[in-house]
């Protein structure tokens, strides 16, 4: 059995069974979400620090499976170690935004002090761009941003988990292409451990992840991003992870320019991401989920498409499921609107 298969597996297992100890332990402690505002779909108290079990799982089986002699290794199991104690104290006491921003960057700048930045950037039309004395800045810049990604699509539930299991699949399967031995086993670690999670956090949920979980799963995904990037300089080994994360990516991008054009706080929460306007549409809240499943699943399959045949086939994949999932969402408004009408 390859190793990344076996790392998979154990990941996926110790989530599952780690999950209900975090759950007990999280109403032990108060760590509860309690619904306060119109923008928070779940109705009644929910525990939170799901993320404790996704970090034991990944931690635990990543001790024994990672090659830790590498710097860069060493540096995702800190920083994701350290991230996950911002998030423990976010999910107990709650952080000012600025505060958690900060040490969110402190974070991303231990990958930094570990070798792991990126310092070259291919064209993917030929050439290569040498980042310079801007490597620091874009690297930082790639991880605080994919490590809040995570955290603003993780309004509903399982949606996060589910996606980040998605976008950890597509980058293992790409990394195998490539022969990312380390991008592999971190990434099959990811995604374990995001599944075994899942049933505990899919509606109706037992449990939240929490800032410690979404941080953390946002974290790992884009230090994997960065040590492809670094090993492979290519402009695919970026490419793929925008398109992996393509949905909570457009969704934090539309956020942040939503927030400015109404003169608000880029970290103030709000009621307009994808998942919001979905259920007011008239989605229900399993199907909103699933709706961005296959969304996520059709981005993933075009990264996957983009490393086996080519850009070009790749591009018109893309463009397909597009016209496909807004043709779908079209006639799903359309009959719910004649029922409503109906009733």
């Amino acid at each position: 059995m390859p190793l990344y298969i076996y790392a998979f597996i154990m990941s996926m297992a110790l989530s599952y069974l780690a999950t209900p100890k975090v759950i007990k332990l999280a109403w032990k402690i108060g760590a509860v979400d309690i619904p306060k505002d119109a923008r928070r779909v779940h109705k009644k108290p929910t525990p939170r620090l799901g993320g404790l079990a996704i970090f034991a799982a990944f931690a635990a089986v990543g001790l024994i499976t990672l090659p830790l002699e590498q710097s860069s290794i060493r540096g995702m199991l800190i920083g994701g170690a350290f991230l996950v104690l911002v998030g423990v104290m976010d999910d107990i006491y709650g952080l000012p935004a600025k505060v958690k921003l900060l040490l969110q960057t402190a974070a991303a700048y231990i990958l930094v002090l570990f070798g792991l930045k990126v310092e070259w950037v291919t064209n993917p039309f030929g050439g290569m761009f040498y980042l310079g004395k801007w490597s620091i800045p874009v690297t930082l810049f790639w991880v605080v941003g994919i490590t809040n990604t995570l955290n603003f699509i993780d309004g509903l539930d399982g949606l996060a988990a589910g996606i980040a299991a998605i976008a950890s699949v597509t980058m293992m399967l790409v990394n195998i292409s490539l022969g990312q031995v380390n991008a592999t086993l971190v990434t099959a670690l990811l995604a374990g451990a995001a599944l075994g999670f899942l049933p505990y956090n899919f509606n109706p949920a037992k449990i939240f992840m929490g800032d410690t979980g979404a941080m953390f799963l946002g974290y790992i995904l884009a230090a994997a991003a960065v040590d492809g990037a670094v090993k492979s300089a290519t402009a695919i080994a970026l490419i793929v992870p925008i398109l992996a994360l393509g949905l909570p990516i457009f969704d934090t991008a539309f956020a942040i320019v939503r927030r400015l054009v109404n003169g608000k706080p880029i970290m103030q929460a709000d009621r307009g991401h994808i998942h919001h306007r979905l259920l007011d549409v008239g989605f229900s809240h399993r199907q909103a989920v699933i709706y961005m499943y296959l969304m996520s699943l059709a981005l993933g399959l075009c990264a996957v498409l983009l490393i086996w045949v080519g850009i070009k086939q790749a591009f018109l994949t893309l463009v397909a499921f597009l016209v496909a999932f807004l043709l779908g969402g079209r006639q799903f408004i359309i009959s719910h609107d004649k029922k409503s009408e109906e009733l």
